[in-house]
């Protein structure tokens, strides 16, 4: 016997486990994801999800909100067994919940209870963790609340990004809930409740969130422009006497040990290969930017093209 399958999803950290599904013994039988967005120029943004269900004959729906009455009618139409939800950017209704016969499962990418919420791996990053993973959980009502089914582990690298991170967690999730379908199938899977007193928050970030803080301390401001990329984007501000400030993306920055006794933000260091910032706890140095609208460079690239002198300083705008 196999079940029928309905995913809902939408982001890049769904796919592996999606196309997984699709060549799996169970039978995937409708995709519910987000609407097309246009993007500049007027363009629609790649939706790999979409076109790999249109590519299979899968039927696709896009609802704005998939709790609405149209939504769930056609969902029961797909007499489903189970729901299989993965960065899809809605809440589901208990009433759709209800629907399928073995309600719904989600993959998230953190360590439940901590970084409930829409942005887990960028909480990760942020707070300093050294391990996340992914949790697969029965979904109920409230958010990333519901019974934890199977988890998976995995180190965090000194130098890995979000964007790094989401995709060797979504190659991880795959296999994962491969394993915990068929038990949900056979009966065999085990739920157990999380712990209430160890749940932390990772809600979603506005585009704001990548402004770089110089107040902190060198090892925050590293971890935040790992955790900012690919989105929002880690950024700042070079404010320069008598001219625009000019907006920085900030690609890669190591803390040092060089002590300067100036405020956060000022920049000690501007010569050679070197590009040295002070912060609220030391100082970083800046090896890889993006000048707004130009290619990415190195420090060194950076600085043969702007001449930084004396007050000249970086901040949040």
């Amino acid at each position: 016997m196999s079940l029928r399958l309905v995913l809902m999803g939408s982001g890049r950290f769904a796919l592996p486990t999606f196309l997984s599904l699709f060549e799996s013994d169970h039978e995937v039988v409708g995709l519910f994801t987000q609407p097309d967005r246009t993007g500049r120029g007027h363009h629609r943004h790649a939706h790999p999800l979409k076109e790999e269900a249109v590519a299979r004959g899968t039927p696709v729906f896009q609802p704005e909100n998939v709790n609405k009455p149209d939504p769930l009618t056609r969902l029961r139409e797909l007499n489903a067994d189970l729901c299989v939800v993965a960065a899809y950017g809605q809440i589901l209704s208990e009433q759709l919940i209800e629907i399928p016969k073995f309600g719904a499962i989600n993959l998230h990418a953190s360590l439940l209870p901590k970084f409930r919420g829409a942005a887990p791996v960028h909480y990760a990053i942020l707070n300093g963790e050294t391990e996340t993973g992914v949790t697969i959980f029965q979904i109920e009502p409230k958010l990333d609340a519901g019974p934890v089914l199977s988890v998976v582990k995995t180190p965090i690298g000194p130098k890995e990004t979000t964007g790094e991170l989401e995709i060797r967690l979504a190659e991880l999730a795959a296999p994962l809930t491969q394993k915990i379908i068929d038990q949900i199938e056979t009966g065999t899977v085990e739920q157990i409740p999380q712990h209430l007193a160890e749940v932390t928050r990772a809600p979603r970030l506005k585009k704001s969130a990548g402004a770089i803080d110089w107040t902190r301390s060198g090892v925050e401001i590293e971890r935040h422009v790992r955790a900012m990329q690919p989105w929002p984007g880690p950024f700042t501000f070079l404010v320069q006497v008598g001219r625009q400030p000019t907006r920085l993306i900030v690609l890669d920055v190591q803390p040092t040990d060089i002590n300067a006794s100036s405020d956060p933000g000022r920049i000690v260091i501007a010569e050679g290969q070197r590009l040295i910032v002070r912060t609220g706890e030391g100082c970083v140095e800046i090896t890889r930017l993006r000048p707004e609208g130009k290619r990415e460079m190195t420090a060194d690239e950076f600085l043969r093209g702007h001449r930084l002198g004396p007050g000249d300083h970086l901040n949040a705008g």
